[in-house]
């Protein structure tokens, strides 16, 4: 473990930026055959593409870690990194991201392979006065396109999941109003507890005509609330501010979450982390950008995923060049989603961790970490805060 500086700006406030890059993971995990992802590498994948171009992120350190090998070395990187390992038996976003704040979960969340049972249908329908379309695991974009057409014939609501621990519900803006989709969606979230309590009821509105259905961006999710304290709960029970930028609110179920902003994508969740480094506050912002993730590794397009990181690559310059003093950026994932491979479904990866800051050690490299929560636990100590989450700090400050 290093141990930084001191060194301390008078009446300088301290604020933690860690942003998610939902699903780049950086390689397969020794128990990745169990989970079927033998050989996934999500960052590998997406660098085979001709539009990859990651200088910026090269420069901190993301070449250098542990297992990465799509690009020369840097020398002298300019921030400290590792590579983190999930304990949590999962590989889902909210099982992804409960880990990072300091939540090992050591049962997975329920799937539901061959749908969901009878009993959850019939009372689901039966508390919504809809019927249900489908109730089988599928793809977003191919369900509206198999059952949309149906559904806006009868206003039965679409239900479907993946191989994650989802409850989804389609339908169109002009037949099931987007707050009334919402109800509906709570009143899911209401059933689904106990041995049934799914990690997240996603609302899934869409738009259009037959055969050109799209998916708007009023997506919402319900989450579970976290079984356990998170670095959240820590953060703002000491009285500093917790921000949250795209999913955070929904994947949190809100929970010590002081103030947040939804977003419609990778571009909209970095302007909106941009507004919130120019506001003057004392805390940790915690921002998912999922367009990785929803757009391009479920849809295995190696291409769109590429661009989206040279995207993120383009813009980090605008991040690092809003830093202050005291500011600390993280930059890390939740799981894998490799789009190079058959599958559509989330991968069982280590992920990276790149962090950067005056009180951060250039070109500290901190090998593979044991845990996600290993970050939780470095931003609670940073802020000063006794630990009551899994984890060990990276740093003393």
């Amino acid at each position: 473990m290093l141990k930084v500086s001191k060194y301390r700006r008078c009446c300088a406030m301290k604020r933690v930026f860690l942003i998610v890059l939902d699903s780049v993971g950086i390689g397969e995990m020794p128990d990745a055959a169990a989970f079927g992802d033998e050989g996934s590498n999500t960052l590998k994948a997406a660098s085979t593409s001709q539009y990859f171009s990651m200088p910026n992120m090269r420069k901190l350190g993301l070449f250098n870690i542990d297992g990465v090998e799509i690009g020369a070395k840097e020398e002298y990187p300019t921030g400290a990194f590792a590579r983190m390992t999930e304990q949590s038996m999962g590989k889902d976003t909210t099982i992804g991201h409960w880990e990072i704040a300091g939540i090992i979960s050591e049962s997975p969340l329920p799937t539901y392979p061959k749908g969901f049972p009878k009993g959850i249908i019939e009372e689901f329908s039966r508390k919504t006065g809809r019927g249900v379309l489908c109730n089988k695991p599928y793809s977003g974009t191919e369900v509206i396109k198999d059952y949309g057409e149906q559904h806006m014939k009868t206003g039965d609501l679409i239900v479907y999941t993946s191989a994650d621990s989802v409850f989804q519900v389609a339908a169109h803006e002009d037949v099931v109003p987007v707050e009334k989709l919402y109800e509906y969606c709570q009143i899911a979230r209401d059933m689904l507890v106990g041995k049934n309590g799914v990690g997240r009821v996603i609302a899934r509105p869409f738009e259009g005509k037959p055969g050109a259905f799209v998916r708007t961006v009023r997506r919402h999710d319900f989450s579970l609330v976290p079984p356990k304290v998170t670095m959240l709960d820590q953060i703002k029970d000491a009285g500093y501010e917790v921000l949250g930028v795209g999913k955070i609110f929904d994947i949190f179920a809100g929970k010590s979450i002081t103030d947040y902003v939804r977003t419609t994508g990778n571009l909209d969740g970095i302007d909106k982390t941009l507004d919130y480094m120019d506001r003057d506050f004392e805390g940790l912002c915690f921002v998912n950008l999922v367009d990785y993730d929803m757009l391009y590794g479920h849809r295995n397009d190696v291409e769109g995923y590429a661009k989206a990181l040279t995207y993120f690559d383009e813009r980090l310059p605008e991040i690092l060049g809003k830093m202050r003093e005291e500011d600390i950026l993280m930059i890390t994932a939740d799981h894998g989603c490799d789009p190079s491979t058959p599958s559509t479904d989330h991968s069982r990866e280590y992920t990276p961790l790149v962090m950067y800051g005056k009180n951060i050690p250039a070109g500290g490299n901190f090998g593979t970490r044991r845990t996600f929560s290993d970050i939780g636990a470095t931003i609670l100590e940073y802020f000063g805060i006794k630990k009551k989450i899994s984890g060990e700090t990276l740093l003393k400050f």
